[in-house]
């Protein structure tokens, strides 16, 4: 019945052939895909499987967990302990880094992730997913803080899973990008969307409108343009989208195109922006550019940050390649002043918001 198609192993196998981590991170791949086979097993279930609803606890972001949060975050942890791949890990409910005995494997990597992106959503039954991205441990010792923080661009894989009408992964190992759904008959992740491209031009746009008032400038110039349409400067009409799940999100943009925005903001002038670099903005961005989109602050490229601590958050922009670079050019419209129609105080240099 399946005879001839492409299975996530044997993909990996034509894709890391000839790399030196090639054995071994194919073995984390598809571990990974195992841990969401049965993430995706548990948020199928949803009441019938007690998983619905929040805990009394808060992760080190502050935000009350879920009970699927803690459930995706021990899967990952135990698939990775159990691996025998990974010298450590770093998750988004968890502090700090954990060090992982590499007893019964060669742990030449770390692994950094958000078991479950968009947890607001599960118990009204809307798409959610895991993100991961996967980096390279130092030899002959144990990996330290410095090791997990660096560019994006070092990523060895990145990717994401959805946990949808149906459940897909999403992948890169710097050879672009490539879908798999997961064929519940027989349990195996098929290639389904090969050699992903996002388009360079797009009449789509994801942002929280509802924080309109709190946006930079730069953003509400964008946002404006685009909802006034044919009738403005962008000559054409614009659709809004908002899941207020990033995977959901990026996963729509690359299928059919768009931009998806989480832009610094005043509501909260303590965070330079709202997601996080290394386990969302970092693994995502590296899906999109392998796509052929762009991730950005508005202001640098994400990959290209170096990180400071392992929650920091950043400014995201990222999508279709002519939509990002268009939202740079008006960050640095307003950066230069050659923007005159916003003038607060707070966004000029030296301000609060200035970099």
């Amino acid at each position: 019945m399946h005879q001839g198609r492409t299975t996530l192993s044997k993909f990996l196998i034509q894709q890391l052939k000839g790399s030196p981590e090639q054995n071994d991170l194919a073995a984390l791949l598809v571990d990974i895909a195992a841990c969401i086979k049965a993430i995706s097993a548990m948020t199928s279930k949803g009441m019938l499987g007690d998983v619905l609803g929040s805990l009394d606890t808060t992760n080190v972001q502050g935000e009350t967990q879920k009970k699927l949060d803690v459930l995706s975050n021990v899967a990952f942890i135990n698939t990775f302990s159990m691996g025998g791949l990974v010298a450590g890990l770093a998750s988004e409910e968890v502090d700090d880094p954990q060090e992982i005995d590499p007893r019964d494997g060669s742990g030449r990597f770390l692994a950094i992730f958000d078991p479950l992106d968009g947890s607001s959503n599960i118990d009204v039954n809307v798409s959610v997913g895991s993100i991961f991205s996967i980096l390279r441990a130092p030899e002959g010792r144990t990996p330290t803080l410095d090791d997990y923080l660096r560019p994006g661009s070092v990523q060895l894989a990145a990717g994401y899973a959805i946990y949808g009408p149906a459940t897909m992964m999403v992948i890169t190992v710097g050879k672009g990008t490539h879908g798999f759904t997961l064929d519940r008959e027989v349990g195996n992740f098929i290639l389904t969307h090969p050699h992903i491209e996002i388009p360079a031009d797009t009449s789509e746009f994801a942002i929280n409108a509802s924080n309109e008032r709190f946006w930079e400038p730069p953003v509400q110039r964008y946002v404006t343009e685009c909802k006034a349409g044919k009738n403005d400067v962008r000559g054409r009409d614009f659709n809004m989208r908002w899941i207020a799940s990033m995977v959901a999100e990026v996963h729509r943009i690359l299928m059919r195109g768009g931009v998806f925005m989480y832009p610094r903001d005043m509501k909260d002038p303590s965070k330079a922006g709202r997601l996080r670099l290394m386990y969302e903005a970092n693994p995502m961005t590296m899906v999109v550019e392998q796509a052929g989109g762009l991730g950005s602050t508005g202001r640098s490229r994400i990959l290209d940050i170096s990180p400071e601590e392992i929650h920091q958050r950043v400014p995201v922009i990222l999508g279709s390649r002519n939509e990002v670079e268009r939202i740079e050019r008006y960050h640095r419209d307003y950066d230069s002043g050659a923007d005159q129609r916003y003038t607060s105080p707070l966004f000029q240099e030296r301000s609060l918001f200035a970099n």
